[in-house]
């Protein structure tokens, strides 16, 4: 008889996910929804034949190098990677996937809303009215600024940063990007998008910044003091790719000097803690990563991880290996 391969999801998915997963294979689910601890991680690494993280759990070259470890896949829930010691897997034989499509429109979608919300001041309004304090209409209370006609700077121009440039178009604004390869012509051309030489003179020109980067040493506090000092009073940044390409210290210095107008974040250095300052400003808006989080996303993406785990455990190359 034979015996179906293991796999630990290390969090709650879509009921859909979970079920296929069920129906396929030993599968240990993580009822409580919690993070699993280092001991937790490293009792997976023994216990089953594939693992199935989040971004949230951080797979370096120790937990990698268990003892005994069972584990050859590690199926990733998500695009990014920089959680995961991909050069201690490729060493060790285990194999890393990803789910690189499944979430481009949903954090795209994202990236607009916090373009929307930081220009229009929205979460302000809110809280403001939340509050009480809202003393009704006035020709001049909260004023804002509209998106149509301003320029949309996109540092990094892959799947994401392509979605966010089509919807941006349809607001009115012009696009912009600095990546360290240059789009194809056709792609330039249907977005209407050119490339700017430098990410410091992309800085100077924006009216909007909007980082879709990944994360890791090479991007870390990308955008730092010197980014925000070249960028316009009136500017506004929106992060949605990794919370360590921004100097979190330096944005909340820039925000509360009115150096530049506002900041969308979904994403944090430290997540789940942000920054104490970047909680005291009024002129940034706050989400906690929900980039990805629509159900047809959600569920797109376990989908994907579990189709690179099939591939693994029938032969195939899984269609997604980053590692």
């Amino acid at each position: 008889m034979t015996v179906q391969p293991s796999v630990l999801v290390t969090r709650r998915l879509p009921e859909a996910v979970e079920s296929r997963l069920a129906r396929q294979y030993r599968t240990a689910l993580n009822s409580a929804d919690e993070p699993l601890d280092g001991a937790a991680l490293a009792a997976a690494m023994r216990d089953h034949d594939a693992l199935m993280p989040t971004t949230a759990d951080r797979i370096d070259g120790g937990l990698i190098a268990t003892e005994g470890r069972r584990v050859r896949i590690i199926a990733n829930f998500g695009a990014g990677t920089d959680h995961i010691d991909l050069d201690a897997a490729k060493s060790a034989g285990v194999i890393v996937t990803n789910t690189p499509d499944a979430l481009t429109e949903a954090t795209a979608e994202l990236a607009i809303l916090l373009m929307l919300m930081a220009s229009r001041r929205a979460s302000e309004g809110e809280r403001e009215l939340r509050a009480g304090a809202w003393k009704g209409w006035g020709p001049t209370h909260m004023l804002g600024q509209g998106l149509g006609g301003r320029t949309l700077g996109l540092v990094g121009f892959g799947r994401i940063a392509q979605s966010t440039a089509a919807k941006a178009r349809c607001l009115g604004m012009s696009v912009r990007y600095f990546s360290r390869s240059r789009a194809p012509h056709e792609i330039e051309t249907r977005l209407q998008a050119s490339p700017v030489h430098s990410l410091q003179a992309l800085a100077a020109e924006a009216d909007v910044i909007s980082l879709h980067v990944p994360g890791g040493p090479a991007t870390r506090h990308l955008i730092d003091g010197r980014i925000f000092a070249r960028m316009k009073p009136t500017a506004i940044l929106v992060n949605t790719a990794r919370g360590s390409v921004v100097d979190e210290t330096a944005l909340a210095d820039a925000l509360a000097a009115r150096q530049i107008a506002a900041a969308g974040l979904d994403v944090y250095d430290r997540e789940p803690e942000v920054e104490p300052a970047l909680l005291t400003l009024p002129n940034v808006v706050l989400l906690p990563h929900l980039g990805s989080a629509t159900v047809e996303a959600r569920t797109a993406m376990g989908m994907q991880a579990s189709d690179n785990v099939d591939d693994y455990f029938a032969g195939r190359e899984p269609r997604n290996r980053v590692a």
